[in-house]
């Protein structure tokens, strides 16, 4: 099968869409660039239910997301996410549901990322993240709408071991390492 790579505007070294003759597919493909700055990074997460609105007052900032999946398998997702409807990234995860997880991320242009929405597996996930700092730590406590209204979960990234006496009460019970709260399975299978 012959491929072709097509240029991304704007963009200096990001995963492009590539045309291949045979079946019409579109798969993504790293070019061959000297210099290359893949954004890769170890995640290291925990999850919360959210029980009280009590984060709200201390909330900072708001960022409306966009996001769906794109492909899933065993321990590895890929998934395309559209901020505030201006930029979209392209983010490639391995690990599964581990507090710690492989993660590969790169800014594609809007426009194809909302051609790829027509090949979203399950539901486009529409939510509100709200960084709310607390204790000298960033949480990010998302909001769902649609079908998955009312769920609230909040996370926090970082590599210490945060103890719970640290951890802000308005928190609920801990959910990471659940699969039925990581947003693959929100959107794969709903509402916990």
């Amino acid at each position: 099968m012959a491929c072709e790579a097509r240029r991304s505007g704007g963009f200096r070294a990001t995963l492009t869409p590539v045309r291949c003759s045979g079946r019409g597919r579109r798969r993504l493909a790293m070019p061959a660039v000297s210099g290359f700055d893949a954004a890769m990074a170890k995640e290291i997460e925990r999850k919360f239910l959210v029980k009280t609105s009590g984060w709200r007052a201390a909330a900072e900032r708001a960022t409306a997301i966009s996001q769906f999946y794109v492909t899933a398998g065993e321990e590895r997702s890929v998934r395309v996410r559209i901020v505030d409807g201006e930029k979209a990234r392209l983010t490639i995860k391995f690990g599964g549901a581990a507090r710690a997880r492989d993660e590969f991320e790169y800014p594609i242009p809007l426009a194809d990322a909302r051609d790829m929405e027509r090949f979203a597996l399950g539901n486009v996930i529409q939510k509100t993240r709200h960084k709310v700092p607390h204790g000298g730590r960033d949480y990010e406590v998302d909001t769902f709408e649609g079908a998955l209204a009312g769920l609230v979960i909040a996370e926090l990234e970082t590599p210490d071991d945060v103890p719970d006496d640290e951890l802000p009460d308005w928190l609920g019970d801990e959910v990471t390492g659940d699969r039925a709260f990581y947003n693959l399975s929100l959107a794969l299978e709903g509402a916990p």
